[in-house]
């Protein structure tokens, strides 16, 4: 029996994203070839791996068999297609986080880590599907547990945060802030807290219990909400340039000082050669310019490198 890729392909993603529409969205094909990929599959196999229903999709037990096999098909496919093309292809590198400007980091390890591809992904579940996918090779940007299998990251940058104010507000003038100073202010977020884990995080750590949320729309526009009311602040990382907007301030944050942590990502048994450039050039910066410097007596992190950790951490997970 001769399994067709693009077919094993087309139930794999079905079964991850549980809806044919999705699943066929992420192929780039319509939901109806999708569909026909998959029936003749189902006919080649002489079984039903989907049950369909009003509800939706969800696998039958042949098709919970069937799909890690399947996964390690595609992966074999996949490296026996890039053997055939060579180690001359770019690595596909994307990003997310974009508030809080990852490409400032990535570009100070870019031109040491080979030809690479950057791409904008949105946040960190649409790249861990894209990395799933094969569609890009490495990502980066903020990593929160749990992680999907197959996945492995690289802790990269500890930034120090900062909390950017309103001239107007109360504590505008102070030299430098406790986090717990900020619990009577409302945390101005750029979406839903349950989707942004640093800040949510940050909120039930120094209980900030009045939160507001906009649209994310870029980080002027994002400031300019706080600028405008004396009663918001937001975190920014410290190296982020602030835009020129009047009434506009940030403090540094200490006792403790909260870090957010910038990680490399990318898929377990991805050969290529890129990689081990680009997290070489990742260690070579972080030793050279300190990032990875982290002292818990004074400094938050909401997942905190493992007990006994040297004030200088470097970690991969």
């Amino acid at each position: 029996m001769d399994l067709d890729v693009a077919q094993v392909r087309a139930f794999v993603r079905a079964a991850e994203e549980l809806h044919f529409g999705r699943a066929a969205g992420t192929l780039a094909i319509s939901q109806q070839a999708l569909s026909k990929r998959i029936a003749r599959l189902e006919s080649l196999l002489g079984t039903v791996l989907f049950q369909r229903g009003g509800n939706g999709i969800r696998l039958t037990e042949a098709g919970r068999r069937f799909l890690p096999p399947a996964r390690q098909t595609l992966a074999a496919a996949d490296a026996a297609v890039a053997a055939a093309v060579g180690e001359d292809r770019p690595l596909r590198v994307d990003v997310w986080g974009h508030l809080y400007a990852p490409m400032r980091t990535l570009a100070q390890v870019a031109g040491r880590a080979g030809e690479l591809v950057l791409g904008h992904g949105r946040d960190l579940p649409s790249v861990t599907a894209a990395l799933l996918h094969g569609d890009i090779d490495a990502a980066f940007g903020r990593v929160h547990p749990p992680l999907r299998a197959g996945l492995a990251h690289r802790l990269v940058r500890l930034e120090p945060v900062d909390a950017v104010l309103s001239s107007d507000h109360p504590l505008a003038a102070q030299p430098a802030l406790r986090p717990d100073q900020l619990s009577g202010s409302v945390l101005w977020a750029p979406g839903a807290l349950d989707r942004l884990d640093f800040l949510h995080q940050f909120a039930d750590r120094f209980a900030i219990e009045d939160t507001a949320t906009g649209v994310n729309l870029g980080l002027s526009p994002f400031l300019e909400e706080v600028a405008g009311d004396p009663r918001l602040f937001s975190l920014l990382p410290a190296d982020v340039p602030l835009p020129h907007i009047p009434g506009l301030c940030s403090v540094p944050l200490v006792d403790p000082t909260p870090l957010y942590a910038w990680s490399l990502l990318w898929r377990t048994g991805n050969e290529h050669a890129g990689l081990n450039g680009l997290t070489a050039a990742c260690a070579a910066q972080a030793r050279h310019r300190r990032w990875l410097e982290y002292d818990p007596a004074h400094d938050w992190l909401p997942e905190p490198p493992a007990t006994g950790s040297p004030a200088s951490v470097s970690r991969t997970v």
